[in-house]
């Protein structure tokens, strides 16, 4: 089994990084297979909603300037995710909503029916709220969310801050155990059979 790693920050090595490579520790103990890929500094175009993916029914973004097809692609070889992000003012970066927006639109049934888990660092506060907007791409794409003991977070201005939030390193020990039991279950029992959306319209 293989958990994919997104780390939405700019910085390579920095606190969400180091979350992250925590939760590895017990994947790789469990024997999960784990890659973290780095979405870095370099802009990531934002999602125009131009529904050309679904159209041409390849499931793969129009647009294959950058990251984002090579994530759909490895999304349907990986059984969890774990979406990491630094905190900006009160919300997730705009380059990991970048890549959620168009990878979930263009290519969602690679996610689907899969455990996720949202991550994020912050120096102080705002961390409620973009664990929230995290989370809400995978509850409306029917995949079952990783949950720790407290909120998913750690706290720090750099990643030796972090090595001090022992309580933070504890809550990210638990979301790789709790992804573990999740994936092992899910590997036994499966997941239930998909049914036909219905869209419904309201004009007002």
């Amino acid at each position: 089994m293989k958990v994919l790693m997104i780390n939405g920050s700019s910085h390579n090595n920095g606190c969400t990084f180091r979350a992250l490579t925590e939760i590895e520790k017990v994947l790789k103990e469990n024997n999960i297979e784990t890659e973290i890929i780095q979405l870095g500094a370099n802009p990531i175009r934002d999602c125009v909603g131009c529904a050309a993916c679904r159209k041409n029914g390849t499931n793969k973004c129009v647009f294959n300037d950058d990251i984002i097809n090579e994530i759909i692609e490895k999304a349907k070889t990986s059984d969890g995710f774990i979406f990491g992000s630094p905190v900006y003012f009160a919300h997730p970066s705009g380059r990991l909503l970048s890549v959620l927006d168009r990878a979930f639109y263009a290519g969602g049934k690679n996610f689907a029916y899969k455990p996720g888990a949202a991550v994020v660092s912050a120096r102080r506060a705002g961390t409620t709220a973009s664990v929230d907007v995290i989370n809400k791409y995978f509850t409306i794409n029917n995949m079952p969310v990783v949950s720790s003991q407290y909120w998913n977070m750690v706290h720090g201005s750099k990643a030796e801050d972090v090595e001090k939030d022992l309580e933070g390193l504890h809550v990210m020990r638990i979301i790789g155990k709790n992804m573990v039991w999740m994936l092992n279950m899910i590997k036994q029992n499966g997941h239930p059979e998909p049914e036909q959306k219905a869209v419904t319209s309201f004009i007002r």
